[in-house]
């Protein structure tokens, strides 16, 4: 093969990935352009409260919440009165009301009284769970409050990620316009030119990936703020690139046993745990039943008492004996005490997650923070010092293509870890404030 049918070869080939990166191009403008939202900017803090407000998972917890809300004063109410109406002592061969003297209409209320002391503890245990469940509204309420925060500044950092890959882009054009020149001139290599097509060809394939993650988490912030799933989301580029000095380990973890919503609904829980063992205990004494009955009668005493027959008043009281306590009640007190042992190991359990979130929250955060001062201050300044470095070289023919498609690549890269870095120290803040359970976690 001579030198000229390969240089038209090649040619045919270098237009061929030249169209190839142009559809490429126009593909990804496409999917930029339908992911762009109309409509203000979203900030952080406006995706938090768009959830707090309209996320249905959480008003359901609310209504929940409100329903337990009525449970104590029922439990700490009497039992409802038994009104009786009863038919008494009719002759069956005539069925008349004044032929037999105890023949009578009654009509009666009887009412349950429970051992003083029940009612208490009943209404007690309930509001108790009542009270529970305020505190899990409040934990959902920083769940969510973190699940927002990190989805959002993914998309950040998928934003940031796509203006550098379109920086690139343009950087890697210019190496072609390079090698383009120096080979019309003689002083290039026509793979050169293919190097730099195919780098961009790369580039432009992983901007459409970067696109359909950035749709991916656009649709959980949409699913966690109750929008219409195939809603854009163009998020407000306000953030600060500074990062907050945060309060020590310990000094968090204070804070989160008076402040994480999950550790105060185990305290109540214990403290509704520990009312129903006292109600079991009292289980072993009786219930008290009191009636009153009013008889009706008709007909006339016997001649030698005279007049009509008297209505009959009746009062009765009843007692309940706990028999079968060994079987029954002394199983409901061993069965409370099960139920107050595991609340209270349950809290203990949930105190060694809330430190361990702060520590690898914390942790996550200072690794993140110093590895965004490396990027920022060290490293990617002296990547693109090496590029201008080695471009201004490759133009003279003093370093080959290939080092210097290196470099541009290799500072690509750092520029993402540095925003990376950035979103994963912000995420890791978040993960630290639900972890403590508010927002004063900063020095």
């Amino acid at each position: 093969m001579n030198k000229r049918h390969y240089d038209n070869k090649v040619v045919r080939v270098t237009r061929v990935l030249s169209r190839f990166a142009i559809a490429l191009l126009m593909t990804s403008a496409v999917y930029g352009a339908v992911n762009e939202a109309d409509g203000p900017l979203l900030t952080e803090s406006a995706a938090v409260a768009s959830a707090l407000r309209d996320n249905p998972g959480l008003a359901a917890m609310q209504l929940r919440y409100e329903a337990l809300l009525e449970v104590p004063s029922q439990a700490g109410t009497l039992p409802d009165p038994v009104v009786n109406l009863n038919a008494m002592n009719f002759p069956t061969d005539s069925f008349d009301r004044s032929q037999e003297a105890m023949t009578q209409l009654q009509v009666g209320l009887t009412q349950m009284f429970p051992f003083p002391g029940k009612l208490g503890l009943k209404e007690e245990a309930a509001s108790f769970d009542a009270t529970a469940a305020g505190f899990s509204v409040d934990e959902m309420r920083v769940q969510l409050a973190k699940n927002v925060k990190t989805t959002w500044w993914q998309i950040y950092y998928l934003d940031r990620a796509l203006e550098t890959l379109e920086k690139n882009e343009n950087l890697a054009r210019q190496f072609i316009a390079v090698a383009r020149t120096k080979y019309e001139t003689g002083k290039g290599l026509q793979q050169d030119i293919l190097l730099a097509q195919l780098e961009l060809s790369k580039l432009m394939d992983q901007r459409l990936q970067l696109v359909a993650l950035r749709r991916h988490q656009s649709i959980q912030l949409n699913t966690l703020m109750d929008r219409p799933a195939p809603d854009g989301v163009s998020l407000a580029d306000s953030a600060s690139l500074g990062m907050p000095g945060v309060l020590s380990e310990a000094e968090l973890y204070q804070v989160a046993v008076s402040a994480r919503p999950t550790l105060k609904a185990q305290e109540t829980n214990i403290e509704a745990a520990r009312s129903r063992l006292e109600l079991a205990e009292m289980d072993q004494y009786p219930d008290f039943m009191v009636g009153v009955t009013y008889g009706d009668r008709s007909g006339d005493n016997p001649p030698y008492m005279g007049g009509s027959r008297a209505d009959l008043l009746s009062v009765m009281v009843g007692v309940q004996i706990p028999l079968y306590s060994g079987r029954k009640q002394s199983r409901a007190i061993s069965q409370r005490e099960r139920e107050l042992a595991r609340t209270r190991y349950a809290l203990l359990d949930e105190k060694n997650l809330v430190r361990a979130a702060i520590a690898t929250s914390l942790t996550d955060y200072q690794t993140a923070k110093e590895q965004l001062e490396l990027f920022g201050k060290g490293i990617i300044p002296q990547a693109q010092q090496t590029v201008q470095s080695m471009l201004a070289a490759y133009q003279v023919s003093e370093v080959d293509f290939l080092n210097l498609v290196r470099s541009q690549m290799t500072l690509f890269n750092y520029e993402l870890q540095y925003w990376k870095a950035f979103s994963e120290a912000k995420q890791a803040l978040a993960r630290v404030e639900a972890a403590v359970g508010k927002e004063t976690i900063y020095e």
